[in-house]
């Protein structure tokens, strides 16, 4: 028994940077990806690839620096944090702790409000199509698919943790990498064809006849798409918590950090920019959704991203899943329904048992049911992105990491380290503040033209 547990007593822990890696990509290559030809549309040829890798870069620095908070007090030998929250207690306490749950649980539910919305979009998009091509004038709903959506995480939620979800996370990247390089490649296709290459190249200096405020409004929700694109902090401690422990755990996230962070970089500014040269001051919200042919590749795209997004849904509920489970527990240990699993044997698979819990039923079943309906009620796609990245980017990404190292390192108030590492943390609250400012006017503006559950 000794060599299957971890030295904190729980089950011996087996990821690596490579499982890491995966659940990294699966989180951050999202749906982000296919707003950024709309994004770097607003903000032009310069500012925009220049926006995404300064993304990048802090996303990065600061994921170097959560990754060492895993522990507490020393990086490597310290007691474990098991969640971004308790990692901030360990490090910060009091009032920052609530401010930093807040912070965090708001964004996952948001975040798996909005891969409802997409994946719907995506499943509608393989009909709408068909559509197209058969010269039907029908109307294509999301809600439904918003349904099939649910129904499948329904089933998926009842894994137990984080631990059993390498497999998801594993065809979940592979399935992003796919829709990539399927919408980088139409792109280019269409760059050949020379179908809008000198428009986009116009779009630097040339505007669509809009109000100034407007157009600043957009550049606002531009870069709230751009932080979407990197949200992944939010389950970095989680993630962090699948590791082994040789090599040290920080090491490993960190090389799975650069790993993940470089990859999806690399897509980004390759789809973001490419479909911006196809399009020009056309791009559509949704990269995929501004191509008609070949209808059989859009096809396995948009399959893709809906295959990959059912991953990413788990990557960022299962820590929501975990925290209010584990609360529970503690509050009334003696409730056999709270606290017992129950052994079900699946037949057919070599008598293979599944551990049912009846609060996990009742309640994972409840959180799926409730961001499906939210889902049905908000379906803004680049908005609601957006709205999310900006709320989310300082606090989770830039704000808490920076704050803990501070601490850990004991940085003198007033010291170069700690002026330039506050003053980072201020320009990311100017940022996060103007994004969110564009993604409100924008909501505001989709909200006087919606009808409910008639999306």
């Amino acid at each position: 028994m000794a060599n299957r547990v971890d030295d904190d007593g729980r089950p011996m822990r087996t990821g690596t940077w490579v499982t890491a890696s995966a659940h990294i990509i699966t989180a951050v290559v999202g749906s982000g990806v296919l707003s950024l030809a709309w994004a770097i549309t607003q903000l032009g040829w310069v500012a925009g690839p220049v926006t995404l890798i300064i993304f990048s870069l802090i996303t990065l620095f600061t994921s170097t620096l959560l990754a060492d908070a895993y522990r507490h007090p020393d990086p490597v030998t310290g007691q474990r944090n098991y969640t971004y929250m308790d990692a901030v207690r360990a490090h910060l306490g009091g009032l920052k702790v609530r401010l930093c749950g807040l912070a965090q649980y708001a964004n996952l539910v948001g975040v798996t409000v909005g891969y409802t919305i997409t994946a719907s979009m995506c499943m509608a998009s393989v009909r709408r199509k068909k559509c197209l091509h058969a010269e039907d004038n029908c109307h294509v709903s999301t809600t439904i698919y918003m349904i099939i959506f649910g129904s499948i995480q329904l089933i998926l939620c009842q894994v137990p943790n984080f631990h059993k979800l390498s497999w998801i996370s594993i065809l979940a990247a592979v399935m992003s990498i796919t829709y990539s390089f399927i919408g980088l490649g139409l792109s280019v296709a269409k760059v050949a064809a020379g179908a809008q290459l000198n428009e986009g190249a116009e779009a630097t200096t040339t505007w669509p006849t809009v109000s100034e405020a407007h157009r600043l409004w957009k550049v606002f929700q531009a870069i709230g798409n751009i932080a979407f694109a990197y949200a992944y902090s939010t389950v970095l401690i989680e993630i962090q918590d699948t590791l082994k422990s040789s090599p040290a755990e920080n090491k490993t996230m960190k090389r799975a950090s650069f790993v993940g962070i470089s990859t999806t970089t690399i897509f980004y500014l390759l789809c973001g920019c490419v479909g911006y040269a196809a399009f020009g001051e056309d791009a559509p919200g949704d990269l995929l959704s501004g191509f008609h042919q070949p209808l059989w590749l859009l096809n396995v795209a948009n399959v893709s991203v809906t295959i990959h997004l059912i991953g990413a849904y788990q990557v960022f509920a299962q820590p929501i899943f975990s925290l209010v489970e584990s609360s529970c527990r503690q509050r009334w240990p003696e409730v056999k329904f709270v606290t017992t699993d129950h052994q079900i044997t699946i037949p057919f698979l070599g008598g293979t048992g599944f551990h049912v819990n009846c609060f996990r039923l009742v309640w994972r079943s409840a959180y799926v049911i409730v961001t499906t309906v939210l889902a049905m009620l908000l379906p803004f796609f680049n908005v609601f992105l957006a709205l999310i990245g900006a709320a989310s980017f300082w606090p989770l990404t830039v704000y808490f990491p920076i704050e803990m190292y501070i601490a850990r390192a004991k940085l003198p108030k007033f010291s170069f380290s700690w002026m330039g590492l506050q003053a980072l943390s201020l320009a990311c609250l100017l940022v996060s503040l103007v994004a969110a400012a564009g993604s409100v006017e924008g909501l505001i503006q989709s909200l006087k033209v919606y009808h409910p559950f008639k999306n």
